[in-house]
């Protein structure tokens, strides 16, 4: 009874829709897993892959992909085959590559990003200075680490390495390490002013 299917939505055999889902104008391909409490409009979704607790408009997600819990695929977003779109993680207008995992709390807009690529936790592309919005290309097996802030227009080379912490202002070249953070300061017998009551 919780359970709306558009009559513009086809759906593959042996794929479950769980309670709570939405489908309209959307194709989902064999053995597919579909909530609970998902909702896909204008999406595709390719066999065997799994949409759990997350929201999807105008996106494609290709066989084997995991999207979920509590994703969202804004238009224009290709999830490649395999592929794993993690709690919390926001995709827009962006590519992501065959066997790459955005696991949890990124955002990903307006990015071509290759396959087999780490992205770690807190990773976000600033697309938008507030007048036009940019790319952001990672090449294939590239390793960004958590809280990495790439400022668009700008890309990471294949098998790069980008370490937690990193804003990324300027171009990465093919398998190069890269880091920049403030220095971590300390002052002994520091004390914080208590105030008076």
């Amino acid at each position: 009874d919780s359970v709306v299917i558009c009559p513009d939505t086809v759906i593959g055999r042996d794929t479950t829709v769980l309670p709570g889902c939405i489908l309209r104008r959307s194709r989902i391909a064999e053995g597919c897993l579909i909530g609970p409490y998902t909702m896909l409009t204008g999406c595709e979704v390719g066999e065997g892959a799994r949409v759990e607790q997350s929201t999807g408009e105008d996106s494609q997600v290709a066989g084997g992909a995991r999207i979920g819990p509590y994703a969202r695929l804004r238009p224009g977003s290709c999830i490649g085959a395999g592929a794993k779109i993690g709690n919390f993680v926001e995709i827009k207008n962006s590519r992501i590559g065959e066997k790459t995992s955005v696991a949890h709390l990124s955002y990903l807009g307006d990015s071509d990003v290759g396959k087999e690529v780490n992205v770690g936790c807190g990773v976000v592309t600033a697309n938008y200075d507030g007048k036009q919005k940019f790319r952001t290309r990672i090449g294939d097996r590239a390793f960004v680490g958590c809280n990495t802030n790439f400022i668009a227009p700008v890309s990471a080379g294949a098998g790069s390495v980008i370490a937690a912490g990193t804003t990324v202002t300027r171009n990465i070249a093919d398998n190069e390490l890269v880091l920049s953070r403030v220095p971590q300061v300390h002052k002994q017998g520091w004390q914080r002013p208590v105030k008076k009551k």
